[in-house]
């Protein structure tokens, strides 16, 4: 990012925005220094969306995607390993977990891809600290002020968009991945959040009503400010809101939490609101004990709630333009433990869903002989997978958003 804001007197109308932009009306609001995102060739490109779904706690990529015919993934996993007639055919040596049914089905459509072995050097173990490592591509000697996608947001330039440029769906505290200095990211639990209650006084609406309205006096900057982007503000709220109401799903979706999550991400998308990312987060995958039925749960919730948003937004013209991308912090131990689960591993896969992915796996699996104290070595930089998403799907460039140059990983047929 250019150096330049650092040393730049703000005018008073950024001094204004930047100010202003946590304010309840003044949600939407960005200061962008630069655009570094190439002008998109067609009005489906600029329309492109990212949704983001966090395994969080170490989803085992091992009883994700499974070697069942590799020697000693039988060997390091008695208790735990799955029979290759139990999973879901990828190739004749790897299979998916049996409860990954929705993910198989969009394979075999060519909708689904599994960047195998992503990692990162000298791999941290605690959660906390991979996780940041993650959301912000830097180490904890580096300072960290804001998360990849929250650059990617600023570099896109959305200062003009009347819609939230993200969106953080849960209750849980917003991504560090969308922090930005200057791109305000709401943090919502339902649309309920985004509209005028009932018992709101006709004062408090008229007053609202009338910072929004056009502005009559001939050059007030400040008002001018707080006008344009409280009307911002009201439009996007009332397109969010009235999303429910005009949205019909092609198929039920799944009762789960990240079911309904995604239900609403879909909503949202088939409302025209012009938001690029959605990120949403699903816990539990920390299986130190009593791992099978858990883990089959959680992939289960995760592979249906993803291939349902899939048909759903292909049934409504939009799945060409959506993309989903599922990544956890780190992988398990490659040995199961004495408790019936694993530890905290390193190496692991990055689910990718939609139209667009290069289908099947896509790099190497991970050698189960050659580990690193008994961990997968990774092959894949995770920075390789963002530079992916910059790059290819939302034609940005890529090093100044990572800080570094990495080579895109081929993953999708754009």
């Amino acid at each position: 990012m250019s150096n330049a804001r650092h040393t730049h007197r703000p005018t008073r109308r950024e001094f204004l925005r930047r100010s202003a932009a946590g304010t309840a009306v003044m949600t939407f609001g960005a200061a962008v220094p630069q655009v570094l995102c190439r002008a998109a060739e067609s009005s489906q490109e600029s329309d492109r969306v990212l949704v983001v779904v966090e395994l969080a706690g170490g989803n085992d990529g091992l009883n994700t995607v499974v070697p069942h015919s590799d020697a000693h993934y039988a060997k390091v996993r008695p208790t735990l390993g799955i029979d290759r007639a139990e999973t879901l055919s990828v190739t004749p040596d790897i299979g998916l977990h049996p409860s990954l049914r929705g993910l198989a089905d969009l394979l075999e459509q060519g909708r689904f891809a599994v960047v195998q072995g992503v990692g990162y050097e000298n791999p941290n173990r605690s959660h906390f600290e991979s996780m940041d490592i993650w959301h912000s591509c830097l180490r904890k000697d580096q300072s960290r002020h804001d998360g990849w996608l929250g650059r990617y947001l600023e570099a896109a330039g959305v200062s003009d968009s009347q819609d939230p440029s993200a969106l953080h769906l849960g209750h849980e505290k917003q991504p560090f991945a969308l922090a930005s200095r200057d791109v305000r990211v709401p943090s919502i639990q339902s649309l309920d959040e985004f509209k005028l209650r009932a018992d709101e006084s006709d004062e408090f609406r008229a007053a609202i009503g009338a910072l929004a309205a056009p502005a009559r006096t001939g050059g007030d900057d400040l008002l001018e400010f707080v006008q344009s982007s409280t009307s911002n503000a009201i439009m996007a709220s009332e397109r969010m809101e009235s999303a429910g109401t005009r949205y019909k799903p092609s198929e039920a979706y799944p009762t789960s939490g990240l079911g309904r999550k995604l239900e609403t991400v879909a909503k949202l998308i088939a409302s025209g609101l012009k938001t690029r990312v959605y990120y949403v987060r699903i816990d539990g995958f920390d299986t130190h004990a009593n791992q099978p039925d858990a883990h089959a749960a959680l992939l289960r919730e995760t592979g249906d709630a993803v291939s349902t948003l899939v048909r759903d937004v292909n049934a409504h013209g939009d799945g060409d333009r959506v993309l989903v991308m599922c990544f956890s912090e780190f992988g398990r131990r490659v040995s199961e433990n004495a408790s019936d689960g694993t530890d905290h591993g390193t190496a692991g896969p990055i689910l990718l869903a939609g139209n667009k992915v290069k289908a099947g796996l896509i790099g190497k699996h991970p050698s189960l002989s050659d580990l690193d104290q008994g961990d997968l070595k990774h092959h894949t930089d995770f920075r390789r997978v963002y530079a992916a998403v910059l790059e290819n799907w939302f034609s940005c460039a890529s090093e100044p958003v990572l800080g570094g140059k990495f080579e895109a990983v081929e993953m999708l047929e754009v």
